[in-house]
């Protein structure tokens, strides 16, 4: 069993280390069960057993609720350090609803929660366009008003669940104005005329990813959400929430990596001693730990500002989502490294581990891109002073 000391740390309360023993007991007995030869029938089997379970509770709040930040993060890593495909799921669901969450009426909450939470539907987030990957303000698909329904036309790629969602939250411009401004947010059921998958988009990990085209695609009004114009700010406003859930996801999969180094160092034997003995060896496992405890710090603080009352912690998960995602990949290859041979045979834990790690340094914002979100928030803040 993986290191569980964090959850003494004073960033949790009992609920939130009850909830990580119980998952993390969940896991062990049921994930290994499932099923991964066809991606898509593992994701909606996945996504069934996590809402029969009521794991999905966490991914949607409660009426008159806020998402627990702690409690997705918690999730998020304990269900990546066992299957790297129920983190994606969890994970989706949760974003893919965030901004019904977070912005939706009382009526498209009640039509769509109850669903989503219980495993019944499955939701997927479409703000990425082919022209536009981090700078989302120069999306160009546009939604026109016509009476009591808006027209959806353009289109959007990398989107996941895509071809397999019943849910689509997707954002388009209804304004002429560039930038920011002029973008809403709305609610699209999978399957109405005018909207269509045209391209499912296969990657090192497997995971379910499409690319969406609208021609003419008509939506009520009442599928809006928030009001028009605010789409950038519910956008972002959830990225707020899940970017820090994306360094949980990097930590689980680094603790599994360091857990399956330590047992393949203290089992493997050369020259008739193990492995760990070998101070070289305990060097790699010494930076391994590091990492993966600076990088817990770093995502339980953003999580933990945000439960808090922060009402942006733009700076904290930027940090958390860059430094954990890194971090993971070199304590990965670490892990393959001393695997040796083995490391690199498909099927080994770490192997997937190695391609499952790669799409997070780039996905809800490039290393690169935190990279600059961190330096102009730290001149801002040094700015105030």
């Amino acid at each position: 069993m993986a290191d569980q000391s964090f959850l003494d740390w004073p960033f949790f309360e009992p609920r939130h280390a009850a909830l990580a023993r119980d998952l993390d007991n969940w896991a062990h007995d049921g994930l290994s069960a499932v099923d991964h030869g066809d991606t898509d029938q593992a994701c909606r089997t996945l996504v069934s057993q996590l809402g029969e379970a009521g794991w999905l509770d966490h991914s949607a709040a409660s009426d008159g609720e806020t998402l627990d930040v702690r409690s997705l993060c918690l999730t998020r890593e304990i269900l990546a350090r066992h299957d790297g495909l129920a983190d994606f799921v969890f994970a989706m669901q949760g974003l893919g609803t965030g901004a019904i969450s977070l912005f939706g009426t009382t009526e498209q909450k009640s039509d769509w929660l109850p669903l989503t939470r219980t495993g019944k539907a499955i939701s997927a987030f479409a703000l990425t366009e082919p022209g536009s990957g981090s700078n989302v303000a120069n999306n160009t698909m546009t939604a026109t008003r016509d009476g009591e329904h808006y027209i959806l036309n353009g289109e959007k790629t990398w989107i996941s669940n895509g071809g397999i969602a019943d849910l689509y939250t997707v954002f388009a411009r209804t304004d002429d104005v560039l930038g920011a401004k002029g973008m809403s947010a709305f609610i699209v059921p999978a399957g109405l005329p005018g909207f269509e998958v045209v391209d499912r988009l296969q990657t090192i990990a497997p995971h379910p990813l499409a690319r969406l085209r609208f021609t003419d695609c008509r939506v009520p009004v009442s599928a809006v959400l928030g009001a028009p114009g605010q789409g950038f700010r519910i956008a972002m406003s959830v990225l707020d929430v899940f970017r820090s859930t994306v360094a949980a996801a990097a930590l689980g999969f680094a603790r599994r990596a360091l857990d399956e180094a330590l047992s393949r160092v203290s089992t493997r034997h050369v020259q008739g001693a193990p492995l760990i003995e070998l101070q070289m060896v305990q060097g790699h496992i010494a930076d391994m730990a590091l990492d993966v405890d600076a990088s817990a710090l770093l995502t339980y603080r953003a999580a933990w500002a945000k439960d808090t009352g922060a009402s942006r912690v733009t700076r904290e998960a930027a940090m958390a989502k860059l430094f954990s995602t890194e971090a993971a990949q070199k304590v990965i290859d670490s892990a393959v490294q001393l695997f040796g041979g083995d490391g690199v045979q498909c099927g080994q834990t770490v192997e997937k581990l190695y391609r499952e790690i790669r799409a997070l340094r780039i996905y809800e914002g490039a290393s690169d891109v935190q990279r600059v979100v961190i330096a102009r928030q730290t001149q801002a803040n040094m700015g105030g002073r």
